[in-house]
């Protein structure tokens, strides 16, 4: 009993030693698992210095002892080196870098990019001006009527608010005349219409004018009704 006690006493002894240093909650101890080589030493040290104590001959089996049992303790302990919550024995991805999120197993969560609200689509409107209405333009002329201008006076309060972001003037004729003429024609007047906008405030970096001719009818060319509803200017406005 005495000699079972005198060669265990070493290993307790150094297993309180080793315990209490492989053992901290945050995983930051010195000792433990993946340091066994380290402990292993410590515990030849210590198991030889108590063995020495009763003699010399004690002194080499405690030191074996003492190896054997240090690794032995410090290779149980559970550490996390690399301080990603989850311990060394579970831990397939060691060394994970500092703030990196981990799945149960410690290796790194897929990355994938932040979503990205797309951008709202611009919001249009068409106001159309015919000679349904009011006859816009002389006959073959670009020159704007008095009823023209009157129609676009009123629309000003619409076209100066901040929000919006461009205005395009288009312009389209009828199909009467060749269509090379009525290409230059519905240019002419959506230019002559962009120009009074702008002679009545509106900023010239927002306004853009551009003739269609007679390529775009909305109505039958072959009445007078159609043909004055062909003749128009559109305001496409962007917000």
């Amino acid at each position: 009993m005495i000699l079972l006690t005198r060669t265990v006493l070493p290993v307790l002894l150094l297993g309180s030693l080793l315990t209490g240093c492989a053992t901290h909650s945050d995983g930051t101890a010195p000792l433990n698992q993946r340091t066994w080589p380290i402990c292993s030493v410590i515990g030849g040290l210590v198991g030889g210095g108590l063995g020495a104590i009763e003699s010399g001959g004690w002194a080499a089996g405690g030191a074996a002892l003492g190896i054997l049992g240090g690794g032995l303790i410090c290779y149980a302990q559970d550490g996390d080196e690399d301080g990603d919550g989850v311990f060394d024995r579970r831990d397939r991805c060691p060394d994970t870098p500092a703030n990196t999120p981990v799945d149960h197993r410690g290796c790194p969560l897929p990355q994938y990019p932040a979503s990205v609200k797309p951008a709202e689509p611009a919001q249009s409107e068409v106001i159309t001006l015919s000679d349904a209405g009011n006859v816009l333009f002389a006959f073959n002329k670009s020159d704007l009527t008095p009823e023209a201008k009157s129609q676009l006076d009123s629309l000003m309060g619409k076209l100066q608010d901040a929000d919006v972001v461009s205005i395009k003037v288009v312009g389209h004729t009828d199909s009467k005349g060749t269509e090379a003429y009525n290409q230059a024609l519905s240019e002419r007047r959506a230019s002559s219409v962009a120009e009074y906008l702008i002679n009545q405030g509106l900023a010239p970096s927002k306004i853009t004018s551009e003739g269609k001719g007679e390529n775009q009818p909305i109505a039958d060319n072959e009445t007078e009704e159609g043909r004055a509803k062909n003749r128009r200017v559109e305001l496409h406005i962007n917000r």
